[in-house]
């Protein structure tokens, strides 16, 4: 009540004042405040979008790095520990011819040079040597039998390295069989689609594997013992016999791949990890991080100290107000103790 008589009183001999003191000062803080915690919390929430999205960014980048860097680790280890199933030469049989009768006066042999490089095969993986023969079914041929085919291994300063001795012959048909054959592959015998020939695999090494890796194969030196063959082309083949792991690889390469891929982005994740842990705890990052902070706590009072003078500049004007408002009050207060005087000193001269 008393609140109420006072403020009827103050609105009474000011009414601008008032307005001024009750009114429009609260409204402006309001507002301020206001408007300073909408400004707190955007400013927030930016710097925490920001935050999320920065994150996210570091966090694609070491994924994307650790399994690419995993593909590239498992290729590779795929390229450097699976060789080259298969390895394809011609070979180009020579002779001598005879100068009195028909036929040739020598065995036919051949020279392959594998390759020009220090080594082709691997070491220590197995493999399977053949010489291919694409031999026409003629009477000369069904009338040699077996017949042998030797294959030398030399390296490149022409050491011997391994040698093969292997025997064939054509596979045989019984007249009537042959008969019956002819007769159903006529029509291809004629107009050129089939032709009368046996391609012969000549097995010179079952599981041949590279001894000395200083030594390796570079050149093969073929020879056919018999003077009474006849051949349409011959090629020198060198197939790998994958097992264990490299079996699995070359033939199941989808799984192999996602198994390999996934185990080295575990490894990977593992050593970041451990490395990420002894970074952290680490004496040189943790005088870092003080140092850090200390800035920041500095920063931090600075802001205020800025946030204290930029509010009290907004309210300059208000203070003002107020001042002015408290020298009023001081000054009615003075002239009415006056007043009071001069009544009592008028009543002590009456009495």
């Amino acid at each position: 009540m008393r609140k109420l008589v006072c403020g009827v009183w103050s609105f009474i001999r000011g009414p601008r004042v008032f307005y001024r003191q009750k009114i429009k000062l609260p409204i402006i803080r309001f507002v301020f405040d206001t408007v300073q915690l909408y400004k707190a919390r955007t400013k927030q929430g930016i710097n925490n979008v920001r935050d999320i999205l920065f994150r996210g960014t570091i966090v694609a980048s070491v994924t994307s790095l650790l399994v690419w860097l995993s593909i590239f680790m498992y290729l590779a280890f795929y390229f450097a520990y699976v060789p080259i199933i298969s390895h394809e030469r011609p070979v180009h049989l020579q002779f001598k011819s005879c100068e009195n009768e028909r036929g040739i006066c020598s065995n036919p042999s051949a020279h392959v040079q594998l390759t020009r490089r220090q080594q082709l095969l691997m070491f220590g993986q197995p493999y399977k040597v053949h010489l291919e023969l694409e031999m026409p079914e003629s009477p000369s041929n069904k009338e040699l039998g077996m017949f042998m085919v030797c294959a030398d291994f030399r390296g490149k300063d022409g050491h011997l390295v391994a040698s093969s001795c292997r025997s064939t012959m054509l596979h045989y048909k019984s007249t009537l069989i042959e008969f019956f054959y002819t007769l159903i592959f006529s029509p291809f015998y004629v107009f050129g689609g089939v032709e009368e020939t046996q391609l012969l695999h000549v097995e010179l090494f079952a599981d041949y594997e590279e001894q000395e890796v200083n030594q390796p194969v570079t050149d093969v030196y073929i020879e056919i013992q018999t003077r009474y063959i006849q051949l349409y082309s011959a090629k020198f083949l060198i197939n790998a016999h994958f097992s264990g792991l490299r079996y699995l690889m070359y033939h199941w390469p989808i799984l192999s791949a996602a198994i390999g891929i996934t185990s080295n982005l575990f490894f990977i994740a593992v050593v970041c990890m451990i490395s990420w842990y002894q970074l952290i705890h680490s004496e040189e990052y943790r005088k870092y991080i003080e140092s850090k902070e200390r800035e920041t706590h500095l920063e931090y009072f600075k802001g205020d100290l800025d946030g204290d003078s930029s509010s009290s500049s907004s309210f300059e004007d208000d203070a003002s107000l107020l001042r002015e408002t408290g020298d009023k009050e001081s000054k009615l207060k003075h002239r009415q103790l006056e007043e009071r005087e001069l009544l009592e000193d008028i009543k002590s001269a009456s009495s």
